[in-house]
C-alpha cells in the first residue's frame, strides 16, 4: 500500500468504505480519526450507524478541529491511519472561524511526517454548479486547493463513482 492515500468523490460514492478497505487489509490495530461533529440528531445517528459498521479492531479518535495534532498523536503509536474526512474538518475550521491557510498548512506538515499508512478521505466539490453564496464559494475553492495539496503528497490518488473506484495517482488496488 502507498504510504500516503487520498480517497476523493462526491457524497455516497463509497469514499470511506474503500478507506475502510485498504486500512483493514493491514495488520490490526488501526486508528479511525473522525472529523465529524454532532450538530443535531441525523448526524448524531449517522455517526453511530458508521461507527457499528466497523470492524473490531480500530481505535477512534475524535479530531473535528486539531487534525494535524491528531494525526502526529496516532503516528507515534506506529499503526495505520484512516482520515474520515478532510471535507468536514475543513467545514469545521470555517465554522470555527480559524486560519484556512495556516490550518491547511500544519494538516500538511503532519502528512509529510507520518511514517505508517494513511489513508485520507475528502469530497471532490468542484464538479457541481457554481455555488449562489460567498461563503459556499469560499469553501468549495479551499476544498479544492486542500485536495490539490494533499493529492501531491499522495502516492495514490483514488476517485471514486457509483462505489466504483478509478486510480488516478499511484498502484492499482
Amino acid at each position: 500500500m502507498a504510504s500516503l492515500s487520498l480517497i476523493l468523490g462526491g457524497a455516497r460514492s463509497g469514499k470511506s468504505r474503500l478507506g475502510e478497505m485498504l486500512i483493514t487489509a493491514l495488520p490490526v490495530p488501526w486508528t479511525y480519526i473522525a472529523t465529524a461533529q454532532a450538530f443535531d440528531d441525523e448526524m448524531r445517528d449517522r455517526i453511530a450507524a458508521h461507527r457499528a459498521e466497523r470492524v473490531p479492531g480500530w481505535r477512534t479518535i475524535e479530531a473535528p478541529l486539531d487534525l494535524a495534532g491528531a494525526i502526529a498523536g496516532a503516528q507515534s503509536a506506529g499503526h495505520p491511519i484512516l482520515v474520515d474526512c478532510l471535507t468536514l474538518w475543513l467545514s469545521n475550521v470555517m465554522l470555527a472561524d480559524r486560519d484556512i491557510d495556516a490550518e491547511s498548512q500544519r494538516l500538511l506538515v503532519a502528512l509529510t511526517d507520518v511514517t505508517q499508512p494513511i489513508t485520507l478521505v475528502s469530497n471532490e466539490v468542484g464538479l457541481g454548479i457554481v455555488p449562489d453564496n460567498a461563503l459556499a464559494r469560499r469553501f468549495r475553492d479551499a476544498q479544492g486547493r486542500l485536495n490539490q495539496s494533499v493529492a501531491a503528497l499522495a502516492g495514490r490518488v483514488i476517485f471514486m463513482a457509483a462505489g466504483l473506484p478509478l486510480i488516478l495517482k499511484g498502484p492499482p488496488l
